[in-house]
């Protein structure tokens, strides 16, 4: 009998564990965040059909009018690229890792967030795809993907928070 309880124990050991594991995958937890170069992460978003513009015509981090991917995390960047493929909209980045923006953990300077054009096709997907959380004193009006993920329309652009790579 106590080889039995034995072998049902590790079983269910086994089973809750692989329920955390699969939590913690589906949550975007699995995998490291880990950051990319500006060049990584440029050449990664040419190959999307992705552009971006500079105010400043440059990249430096340090310069606010420069838009800037050095330190953006990978899955950011996958977000994106996810967020592109799944809408097929054009797809122009005013923003991303330099300084200028607000800080906190979750903040451009970290890696976590990316300003985008505004366009009608955009606004029409976010608007049909996620659901409309209201208005955010201070920010703007913003919807959450399936993933967390939130789109934040601040006037003149799109502030996007990736906390996974889903779009």
């Amino acid at each position: 009998m106590s080889t039995t309880r034995s072998t049902l124990r590790r079983r269910m050991l086994t089973l809750l564990l692989a329920g955390v594991a699969a939590v913690v995958t589906a949550l975007g937890f699995s995998t490291p965040a880990f950051a990319v170069t500006h060049a990584s992460a440029a050449t990664q978003l040419r190959n999307a059909g992705i552009g971006w513009v500079s105010s400043g015509n440059c990249s430096d981090r340090n310069n606010p009018t420069c838009t800037s991917f050095e330190g953006i995390r990978q899955s950011t960047i996958d977000g994106i690229i996810t967020f592109k493929r799944a809408n097929g909209c054009a797809i122009t980045i005013t923003g991303g890792t330099e300084t200028g923006h607000a800080g906190g953990t979750y903040s451009h300077w970290n890696g976590y967030k990316l300003d985008i054009a505004k366009t009608t096709c955009v606004y029409n997907w976010i608007n049909s795809a996620y659901t409309y959380v209201g208005y955010i004193s201070g920010w703007g009006y913003q919807w959450r993907a399936p993933s967390g993920n939130l789109y934040t329309d601040e006037g003149n652009h799109w502030d996007i928070l990736y906390y996974t790579c889903g779009c």
